[in-house]
């Protein structure tokens, strides 16, 4: 009798523990939507989702317009990078950074523009813009690169904006019967005839946008980490190695 009794009571507390447990994310949860919403409408910012920062007492702050920190009683918003020093120098909004470029690019995985690597060992996105001039140089090396094992999957970025002509120069070479051989003529210095259908250039420049993209081309590696500007065949090959 005293054991059965015992053991009701322990799994009473134990369901009692869980539901404090859960109560407890559902306030943290709606705390933090509260928080977004005032600081959006204060700083005329999307803020997407809030999370815990490593630092107590900070909040990270995943926005339309990159990473950003703020005090959990919403009072102080910051512009910086968080290092730890405990062992070492970790660069931790730049960990927290890779985790978003990564996420956000899965989302354009059938919008890409690829040119495969017949013996592919490493995967990169390229945000461009088929009138930079170094995009059009990394462009000419695109058979070098695929010949040293590496996958581009390029991304859309009309530095000149949403509704310029870039961006409508941009929408005909994604939306073309074959985007890879417009996007090698629009980089060579030639017309691409008019098209249009439902594309995600737009989408792909505003997520540019929010993970910083300011110049092209940009180069996301596959840990996440960044190569801003053209790197010749052979350094873009260093630069993943030393990833590992």
């Amino acid at each position: 009798m005293s054991q059965r009794f015992t053991a009701r009571r322990f799994t009473a507390l134990v369901a009692a523990f869980v539901a404090l447990i859960f109560s407890s994310t559902l306030f943290a949860q709606q705390d933090n939507e509260d928080l977004a919403l005032t600081l959006g409408v204060k700083l005329q910012l999307r803020i997407d989702s809030v999370a815990n920062s490593p630092v107590p007492g900070l909040l990270e702050l995943y926005t339309d317009r990159g990473l950003f920190y703020a005090s959990e009683d919403g009072e102080y918003f910051l512009q910086a990078r968080v290092y730890n020093v405990a062992d070492g120098i970790v660069d931790v909004t730049e960990e927290s950074l890779k985790k978003m470029r990564l996420d956000g690019i899965g989302q354009f995985a059938d919008s890409a523009i690829e040119f495969t690597a017949e013996n592919e060992k490493y995967v990169i996105h390229v945000f461009t813009d088929a009138t930079c001039g170094y995009c059009r140089k990394l462009h000419n090396e695109i058979d070098q690169i695929n010949d040293l094992g590496i996958t581009v999957r390029y991304l859309s970025f009309p530095r000149a904006g949403i509704n310029s002509q870039v961006y409508l120069d941009a929408v005909s070479i994604w939306c073309s019967e074959n985007p890879q051989e417009a996007i090698t003529k629009a980089k060579a210095g030639e017309q691409v005839a008019d098209a249009s259908c439902a594309n995600k250039v737009s989408e792909q420049f505003s997520f540019g946008q929010k993970i910083g993209v300011n110049g092209t081309p940009n180069i996301v590696l596959p840990d996440g980490s960044v190569v801003p500007g053209y790197q010749p065949a052979k350094q873009l090959e260093l630069a993943l190695q030393a990833m590992n």
